[in-house]
């Protein structure tokens, strides 16, 4: 009986030295088949099978790595190999779920009310897009980290793990009246939403939808936007006697109707009643968990939030002192639908040049080139001087732009502290609400345009020669 005998020498396997021993034990010569052990006996040996030749071509001779590149090599390809052959690995679909994760939240905007509810509803999403694709992901780092991310932003959120999810089918995720979601549905120009700001504070000093900003006297009742979804009107009344400058002490706002979403929702807020209701008692409009429009009181009797979910609107109305401050974000397409009959609108075209106090180039100070009298600079209105207003606003606002400036002038011509706190709270709903950080702060322009850094000087005797103007 023939008997199999295994050749001493290195052990079989893909992985074996190819150079010569050393030099106390020679290599045995090379076999014909250096996989294969090799045979003694009679005959002829046995042509090999499909599968054996498939694994020999798997495994073709080749130096042998570092441990550790081994290692790493063995931890890589788990799970990704089929055991016996060279089949491609199941595709790892991390980069699909991180796309669609994009597409979610890429319209959401943390100003806007219900952000919260629905970037967790993106973030669950993602998580279970991951769990699907897990076994084909072994050991891809892009997968591991995007699992890391998800879990510490659901920390950061207070994200449930169980709880409704967002959908990438557009049949499902369609609102009507959620404003990002109803323009998604719509088609057409996907770019992302265009926004306009608008302001009122202080004696009162207007920033338009086009960041123009402006003194006026409008006493009365005037219309701060008067569009197809949205109406807004406030009345100044005069501040102090002889004066020219007003302020605001009432303002009316009017939600306008849309189906399925809210009826006509009016706000109305007057000094020293600042209500977290609408006029009719009700504090929301629209039916279901997710209101269409709503109040959100920020400190009672003093400062209110309106989110109006199906226009994508954002008000804050606040009350300083004895008068009224405003703050609007609009979309761009909303805020410029209306007729031609609605063209009086101090958001989009500014005050009447009859009302107008400061000179049309967004300067509180129109006249820098004349030098007031030295009376006049020795004191201004009774229990401020220059000198102490410019401290008190430098106290607020360190920044000597716009706001800087209308708040000295609020100080000079009505003596009255809380105009600081009103131009201060301006600044701060402009960086809560203005879409583009790098248009915050306006610099008084000089004749050509430009910005201009402005010497406090120049600044000073503008304002001087202002106030001059308002009691004239």
């Amino acid at each position: 009986m023939i008997r199999k005998k295994r050749k001493r020498g290195a052990p079989p396997g893909p992985c074996r030295s190819h150079g010569p021993g050393p030099a106390t034990t020679p290599a045995p010569p090379p076999s014909p088949d250096p996989t294969r052990p090799a045979w003694t006996g009679m005959g002829l040996r046995a042509a090999p099978s499909a599968a054996t030749a498939r694994a020999e071509q798997c495994r073709r001779p080749r130096p042998c790595p570092p441990p550790l590149a081994l290692l790493l090599l063995l931890l890589l390809s788990l799970g990704l190999l089929h055991a016996g052959d060279c089949q491609q690995p199941a595709q790892c679909r991390i980069q699909k779920c991180t796309s669609d994760f994009v597409s979610l939240t890429s319209h959401l905007n943390s100003a806007i009310d219900g952000f919260d509810s629905e970037f967790c509803k993106a973030l669950r999403a993602y998580a279970g897009c991951t769990q699907q694709t897990s076994k084909a992901c072994r050991g891809n780092l892009v997968y591991h980290s995007a699992v890391l991310g998800i879990s510490d932003l659901m920390s950061q959120r207070n994200c449930s793990k169980d709880g409704p999810t967002s959908s990438t089918n557009p049949e499902v995720t369609h609102d009507p009246c959620n404003y990002h979601r109803a323009r998604e549905h719509r088609g057409g120009d996907q770019n992302p939403t265009s926004y306009l700001f608008c302001g009122l504070f202080g004696d009162p000093h207007l920033r338009t939808f086009k960041d123009h900003f402006q003194t006026c006297k409008v006493e009365g009742a005037w219309p701060l936007i008067d569009n197809n979804y949205l109406s807004v009107q406030v009345t100044n009344v005069p501040v102090v006697p002889g004066s020219s400058a007003t302020a605001t002490n009432k303002i009316t706002i009017i939600f306008k109707a849309r189906h399925e979403c809210t009826d006509q929702k009016v706000y109305q807020a007057v000094t020293d009643d600042l209500p977290a209701a609408f006029v009719d008692g009700t504090t929301s409009g629209g039916d279901g968990d997710a209101k269409s429009l709503r109040i959100v009181e920020k400190e009672s009797g003093r400062y209110v939030e309106m989110h109006a979910r199906y226009i994508g609107t954002t008000v804050f109305v606040r009350q300083l002192g004895r008068y009224l401050t405003l703050a609007i974000r609009m979309p761009e397409e909303l805020a410029m639908s209306y007729e031609e009959s609605q063209d009086l609108q101090l958001c989009v075209n500014g005050c009447p040049l009859s009302e107008r106090i400061d000179d049309g180039e967004s300067q509180v100070s129109p006249i820098l080139g004349h030098s007031p009298s030295h009376s006049t600079l020795a004191q201004t209105w009774p229990g401020y001087t220059l000198e102490t207003a410019n401290t008190q606003c430098h106290e607020k606002m360190p920044v000597k732009d716009i706001y800087f400036q209308s708040c000295v002038f609020d100080l000079l011509t009505t003596g009255d502290a809380n105009f600081t706190a009103a131009a201060h709270s301006a600044l701060e709903d402009v960086a809560a609400l203005h879409p583009r950080k790098e248009r915050w702060h306006i610099f008084p322009s000089s004749d050509s345009g430009t910005p201009r850094a402005g010497s406090d000087v120049s600044v000073t005797l503008g304002l001087l020669c202002l106030f001059l103007i308002v009691f004239l």
